[in-house]
This record gives C-alpha cells, structure tokens and sequence, in this order.
C-alpha cells in the first residue's frame, strides 16, 4: 500500500525483505565517510546539572573550554553481490559555501564554526574510492534528522529505506525536533520496514532485527529513543562485526558512562536500546562501536574496514 506522509508530496511503500543480493556467508567493506564538523557545546551532547542545562545545550554563557568539534558522518558498505549500499548521507556538498542554507536557522542555532571541503560530500568521496554515486542502489537511513538527510537530493536514483516510525515523526514534528522537510520532500523510491510488524527477528542483544539481504552481512536493529524511529546497523566484517549506532549512542562517553544527552523523544526507549548497544559491546568479541558524533572516536577509525 502506497501512503503519503502528513507535511509532504513523497510518498513511501512497505520494503520486501530480504532484498536481493545476498550470499551465503558474505561479508562486507565499511568506509567511514567524514562529511564535514561543527563545534557544539558539550552539554548539547551530555547531559549538564543545574537549572540552565538547555541552555547551555544551546551555548548560552558555555565557556571557551565548554565547546567541542564533532563528526557529520556517513558510511559506505561494500556488498559483494548487492552493491554499495550507504548509511546516512552526511552534508551537502552546499554546506561548503552556506551552512544555514541546507540545514536552516533552527538546525545550525545551537552550533558554530561549520567545516566543510566540497570534496567531503559523498558523491566526490564515492568516486575517489572508483564507485560511481549514481549506481548507488540502497541508502539506508538510521533515522531523518537533517545532520543525517542533507545530502539525500544527491542521490536521486537510490532507493532509500527508513522505518515506517521515523517517517510518521519526521512529517509530524518538524524542525523543532531536528527535522527539515525539505530534504526529504522528494519523489524518490522510498521504503519503509517496520519492527512491530512481521518478520522481524532478535539478533544478539537486540530485541528486533531484520536481516537486510538475508545473509547476515547487515542487519538492521531497532534503537528508539533519540527519535521515535531511529535504527543502528550491524555489519559483519571478515574478521569482526562493526556497529554503526547512528545517534543511538552520540560518544563513546554516553555507552561507557552513561552520559546521556539532554534532549531525546523517548528516554525510556533511549536507555532500553543504550542497555541493548552496551551488552552487544560487551558480549561481542572485538566488535567495532562507531558513535555518531564523537570526534575523538572517530580520529581513531580506519579509512576502511575489510
């Protein structure tokens, strides 16, 4: 059934899966893809005591110290059979010349010191690694904030894949809670699963899981609370497995320490999928755990994983 989303003319259709492509015993090739930094307060990221946290958040009174740069990052998978498939879109490459422009007054407010070289946006980057950006078959979205959705229009002839919540709640809340319309109001091919519905699985410490190729080589789990629909994926490596927690998890702090943010849709789901993210770091032998905006973290990644 085709539907179309409050706000907005794109319309989504249910995803069949397993999607074609898959092999037995496939593995994949992860390349980490830095689209551009910003600095933001700490307290944005970690929640901060007292009566002026949220507006600290925001960068009211924070102190020289108090700031810190953070990745926009994105992700390329190399599936043998499937193609290359990607995880997030990152910046516009118009980020480079006007920030504001493509991410709006409300989503650059809390930030300063946007960094962007055209040549981050991933199609420049697809085709320094020899793969051409318009044979891009699949960009799976861990959820629809515009961090994450900017570089969407780059992509016209891919399908992208989504859960059926995050589309309800990106349509419905708006640019107060992250979202800006305008980079998803497109007639794409878009898809939609749903982890309350059939055929979902639990895999490893997550309760819902749904296995995107049938292989095993990337699996899609659910991790609600940052947004009402926001989801991670697990890939497996040939030697590891590699977590791409999107904002599941912003640092390593907030998975370490319990440093959780100031502002989340749901805490109660964000702190049940934070227990999931943790005890698969801890039962997973040398899985590898990306962050989604954790500079220090990142510094530490390698170009790419086999």
């Amino acid at each position: 059934m085709v539907t179309r989303a409050m706000g907005v003319t794109a319309e989504v259709t249910p995803a069949e899966l397993p999607l074609p492509g898959g092999q037995d015993g496939a593995t994949v090739r992860l390349h980490p893809l830095l689209t551009g930094t910003a600095v933001g307060a700490d307290a944005f990221f970690h929640r901060h005591p007292g009566r002026l946290a949220r507006l600290r958040a925001m960068g009211f009174r924070v102190p020289d110290d108090g700031w810190v740069q953070f990745p926009m990052p994105a992700f390329c998978v190399e599936h043998p059979h499937a193609g290359p498939i990607l995880i997030d879109t990152g910046m516009h490459a118009s980020v480079a010349v006007n920030p504001r422009d493509s991410m709006g007054p409300v989503q650059t407010f809390p930030f300063k010191d946007f960094a962007m070289d055209s040549s981050q946006a991933i199609p420049a980057q697809l085709r320094a690694r020899g793969i051409d950006p318009g044979h891009v078959p699949l960009v799976v979205m861990t959820h629809l904030h515009a961090d994450h959705t900017s570089g969407m229009s780059q992509f016209p002839h891919a399908t992208f894949l989504f859960t059926a919540e995050e589309w309800r709640a990106a349509n419905r809340q708006g640019e107060l809670h992250g979202y800006r319309k305008r980079h998803f109001d497109h007639a794409f091919d878009y898809r939609t699963i749903n982890f309350d519905g059939a055929g979902t699985q639990s895999f490893a410490t997550f309760g819902r899981s749904f296995d995107l190729f049938g292989d095993g080589s990337v699996r899609l789990v659910s991790t609600p609370g940052h947004t009402r629909g926001h989801m991670s994926v697990v890939l497996r490596l040939s030697d590891r497995e590699a977590l791409v927690a999107g904002d599941a998890i912003y640092t390593m702090d907030t998975l370490l320490d319990t440093r959780i943010p100031p502002r989340m849709e749901d805490e109660h789901k964000f702190m049940r999928s934070l227990r999931e993210i943790r005890l698969y770091a801890d039962q997973t032998e040398r899985a590898l755990i990306i962050p989604g905006h954790d500079m220090d973290a990142w510094n530490l990644l390698l170009k790419v994983y086999e």
